[in-house]
């Protein structure tokens, strides 16, 4: 039989986009319970909502995420049956009743964070990358893409790719790691400078105290082989900085494992403004950092741009996928 949609892809659009869109949503579904996770691809939203806007009223959800009342309220009401959020009952107004996460959802929300946000998104990614052309003639790529290999399977595949890498947080034993670490690409492709010297000698004064944050990233049989820090520089605000990755450990994406982490860890920081500071000559790192939702900013450059003699290149995260 012809497929009618495919046929007049014109003037059926909207089906063939809501097909191709509940297609991925079920295979998104498979990658979730692959870690023992029940939530739907289409609760993310709201919860990835309260997770940086905290606890919300459904009238200010159904503004924050462009939706009808009456599908916040049923999409609310199910997230608090599965225990994920709990409902301020107080109100008689479905518009003013209060939204807020349970422990039980910020657990579940950075469990997704770390296991199926980052292979789902890579995994389309992969497949977004090689698109070009009509918007028909992508979205034929795309089915045929899909029908080839499943989401979920490319996100398997991502994951096995990920596999033997593990995420580590500040001790003062990882100090000398972080220095090293970092020390070993500014000596390479540039010349250390004192503001370099500043944070990789003191990382629990200049960074830990201070609000910020630094995570490491182990690879099975290598131990530690990387470094980023969130170095808080203002209310909500933080720099992503001093990331490296050992040269032993190139080609397993111990960066990209690492920054999607850092990048997880700044949202439960309550990061309203991350940015970072780089070099043109970096060009892995920053194509690394476009891809996971980094774009170039002037407003940046010329806030921060002067913290380093190095730094022709300032960015701000918009979000995964922009």
């Amino acid at each position: 039989m012809t497929d009618i949609l495919k046929e007049r892809g014109a003037l059926f659009l909207g089906s063939r986009l809501k097909r191709l869109a509940e297609r991925m949503q079920s295979e998104v579904i498979k990658v979730a319970a692959d870690v023992g996770l029940a939530i739907q691809p289409s609760q993310y939203s709201l919860l990835a909502t309260l997770d940086r806007h905290g606890p919300q009223t459904i009238g200010e959800l159904t503004t924050a995420m462009e939706l009808s009342q009456p599908a916040i309220t049923r999409m609310a009401a199910k997230l608090a049956e599965m225990g994920l959020v709990s409902i301020d009952r107080l109100h008689k107004d479905q518009r003013h009743k209060t939204v807020s996460l349970t422990p039980t959802g910020v657990a579940d929300l950075e469990r997704s964070k770390l296991y199926v946000w980052p292979q789902v998104e890579a995994a389309v990614a992969e497949m977004l990358d090689g698109l070009d052309g009509p918007l028909l003639g992508q979205i034929d790529a795309l089915e045929r893409m899909l029908a080839e290999t499943p989401l979920d399977q490319r996100a398997r595949n991502v994951a096995r790719a990920e596999a033997g890498l593990t995420i580590h947080d500040y001790t003062d034993a990882l100090a000398l790691a972080f220095r090293d670490i970092n020390a070993q690409w500014i000596d390479a492709m540039y010349q250390m400078e004192q503001a370099d010297r500043d944070v990789l000698d003191d990382p629990r004064g200049r960074i830990i105290d201070r609000g910020g944050d630094i995570l490491f990233v182990e690879a099975e049989g290598l131990g530690i082989v990387g470094a980023c820090a969130l170095q808080k520089t203002g209310e909500a605000q933080y720099e992503l900085t001093k990331m490296g990755v050992l040269e032993a450990a190139r080609g397993r994406k111990a960066g990209e494992f690492l920054l999607k982490a850092v990048i997880a860890r700044a949202e439960r920081l309550g990061a309203k403004r991350l940015y970072l500071l780089s070099n043109q000559k970096s060009a892995a790192a920053i194509h690394l950092y476009e891809k996971l939702g980094f774009a170039h900013d002037e407003g940046i450059m010329q806030a921060f741009g002067a913290r380093y003699e190095r730094c022709n290149v300032a960015m701000l995260y918009r979000g995964a996928g922009r």
